[in-house]
């Protein structure tokens, strides 16, 4: 009988960042294989709060989704649980790994610029202190380069890009990471302490509670269960804005409470049945993925236009400029269903995905 490897780590460190949950994490899962005990973080950065407003919805829903997290890998492992830090985590996560006396430092890729600059430098100080730092794809299903063109170059198209992905994808892509297999290996919380309060954090409370947004991995899931149930009809309800159409799952994809391989797994088998709902949520879901490797790919995109060309437009300036915006803005702009949307952001955070093609034009 063949005996299953001592795990390569002592002590590993997972830091948790736009993934909050505890199921289907890639970072998580290879942390809890090769280690023989693992510690799990979440950081309150504070170079990235400091400069929010008080009242933000998405910290809200971020502070929500921890607290489920704790608890979370506390049902996986009792006495387990997250660490939480309200720091500044490119110093924080070398400090604490040092503190645990951890080997190793897991979490997935990030690929927005700020997060990319963050993450060399934490690098370079876990070097400095012998700590390896394993990154993992985790939030799309496909990344950087690993669809390209005949000539090797990245897709700038959409429709090639979505025919290569459903020509790649199958099985394999979409399964799942068998966190519960190896939840045995949590650490114990070393000084447990409650996650932190939005009132602690230094945030106001908005009115996230009354939008029937649930927050956290449950609340991901809830959504996701209700649409599954619409799914073959999003062909046509998510043309029009009055009915309840959308998946309404873009803030949980954003922050990782829902698993991107679990969406893709569940509309994949449909749109080979040919069901046309399926295929053109699929397709939104392939959309994300060709938008990420866009960013990893052409990362000048987070400040100027993918064309060059059109950082050449001429933009009007002075009062008379100002005061157009302003009214775009604030939904005053006499066309009905533009005003209307920007009255539902204004109002709740949320812009139906329809609407947001026509106040963005």
């Amino acid at each position: 009988m063949l005996e299953r490897p001592s795990p390569e780590f002592a002590t590993g460190l997972v830091w948790f960042r736009r993934d909050l949950r505890s199921f289907d994490h890639a970072a998580l899962y290879h942390a809890l294989k090769s280690c023989q005990q693992v510690h799990c973080v979440f950081v309150f950065d504070t170079e990235i709060l400091d400069s929010l407003p008080r009242a933000d919805r998405r910290v809200e829903f971020i502070q929500a989704s921890v607290a489920e997290l704790d608890t979370a890998l506390r049902a996986l492992q009792p006495s387990s649980g997250l660490i939480t830090l309200h720091a500044v985590a490119r110093e924080a996560i070398p400090a604490l790994a040092k503190e645990l006396h951890a080997q190793a430092v897991f979490a997935n890729h990030d690929d927005e610029p700020q997060a990319l600059a963050r993450d060399a430098m934490v690098l370079g100080a876990l070097a400095h202190l012998g700590i390896a730092l394993h990154t993992y794809k985790d939030h799309v299903i496909f990344e950087r380069k690993e669809l390209l063109t005949q000539q090797g170059r990245p897709y700038g198209v959409f429709t090639p890009y979505k025919n290569a992905w459903l020509k790649k994808v199958d099985d394999f892509y979409l399964k799942s990471y068998p966190v519960e297999k190896y939840a045995v290996r949590l650490a114990p919380r070393p000084h447990p302490q409650p996650v932190p309060s939005l009132q602690s954090l230094g945030f106001e409370p908005t009115n996230l509670a009354q939008l029937k947004l649930p927050t956290g991995q449950s609340g991901g899931q809830q959504l996701f269960e209700e649409f599954f149930e619409r799914m073959e009809h999003y062909d046509t309800t998510r043309d029009f804005p009055g009915i309840k159409g959308p998946s309404y799952l873009g803030v949980h994809l954003r922050f990782g409470t829902v698993s991107i391989r679990q969406m893709a797994a569940a509309a994949y088998p449909l749109h080979l049945q040919g069901i046309q709902g399926a295929s053109v949520w699929l397709s939104e879901l392939v959309w994300r993925d060709f938008y990420a490797q866009i960013l990893s790919n052409f990362p000048h995109v987070a400040k100027e236009a993918f064309k060059p060309e059109y950082d050449q437009i001429a933009w009007e300036h002075g009062k008379a400029a100002k005061a157009l915006f302003a009214a775009w803005c604030e939904g005053r702009t006499g066309y009905p269903l533009v005003d209307a949307a920007m009255a539902q952001i204004n109002q709740t955070g949320y812009m139906h995905n329809r609407l947001r093609m026509v106040v963005a034009s």
